[in-house]
């Protein structure tokens, strides 16, 4: 059978292989799409009976029957599987989405790319502005889903070199929360904030409000100094037992008696060495 063969199918004669859900966002995307411009990428199917099922293309199928379309354009495939190309599609990224969307802008009006995406107004998405007022890894660290839109939108708001240290902080706290990144910002001293105009800075806060967040920031901090305290009393006392257990191993009548009558404490005061050397 031929690939490549397209034809038009009642919508009534079509039926999905198997039922797959998506996210509701990506599916209005799906249907705003369609409904805008046309569906585009025609469905694969597969004869049986009197009937298709669909091997690629169930969503637009549901965009299809929801806008009441009757008939389908699609292309019959080679074989019935249970596999469809809609599972190898990958997620743009935020700088992905960002660049192909500012791309588009020279040749479709927002509203025209709009109401193709499904996403209303796409003034917030356009982040190529965001992006540029980004530190590289800051940028990076958007881009690969470590810190959240509104994280990377407060940021701009403290020079990029100081971007680059409360990220380092996030990092070291692992604690990547727009909190966390509100509080450094508080703390950020006034000749590394962003000093252009805005109509509103957030970040001017005096009273209450500051004070609550500075407070987040120093329960934070004592939080971080007592596990690190933790973990360097743990590393010298693992040190010391490692030297004990050493000594006594190394010791040829100690170690025979041991191996003789404890080989469970042999082993373990070999896991202990083994673990300080790594």
């Amino acid at each position: 059978m031929d690939e490549s063969q397209g034809l038009d199918i009642p919508i009534i004669r079509l039926r999905p292989l198997r039922e797959r859900k998506i996210p509701k966002r990506a599916y209005d995307k799906i249907l705003a799409s369609i409904k805008a411009i046309g569906l585009l990428e025609p469905l694969v199917v597969y004869p049986e009976g009197d009937d298709y099922v669909i091997l690629d293309g169930a969503q637009r199928y549901r965009a299809l029957l929801e806008l009441g379309v009757e008939i389908v354009p699609c292309i019959l495939g080679q074989r019935r599987e249970t596999f469809t190309s809609d599972r190898m599609v990958n997620q743009v990224s935020p700088m992905q989405e960002s660049r192909m969307i500012a791309k588009s802008l020279t040749e479709l009006d927002e509203q025209t790319i709009s109401a193709t995406l499904g996403l209303g107004r796409i003034g917030h998405r356009i982040k190529k502005l965001l992006l540029q007022q980004l530190h590289p890894d800051v940028a990076l660290a958007f881009d690969q889903g470590k810190i959240g839109r509104t994280c990377a939108q407060d940021l701009t708001y403290v020079k990029p070199q100081r971007q680059k240290d409360i990220l380092t902080a996030m990092d070291g706290y692992t604690d990547y929360s727009v909190a966390f990144a509100r509080t450094m910002i508080l703390k950020t001293p006034p000749a590394l904030r962003d000093t252009r105009k805005r109509k509103h800075d957030p970040w001017d806060k005096t009273g209450q409000k500051k004070a609550d967040l500075l407070k987040q920031l120093s329960e934070a901090e004592e939080k971080h100094d007592f596990y690190s305290r933790l973990y360097k009393q743990y590393t010298i006392d693992l040190l010391r037992l490692a030297i004990y257990a050493r000594t006594l191993l190394t010791n040829s009548r100690i170690r025979a008696y041991l191996d003789e009558h404890q080989a469970a404490i042999v082993a373990r005061f070999e896991a202990v060495i083994a673990e300080t050397k790594g």
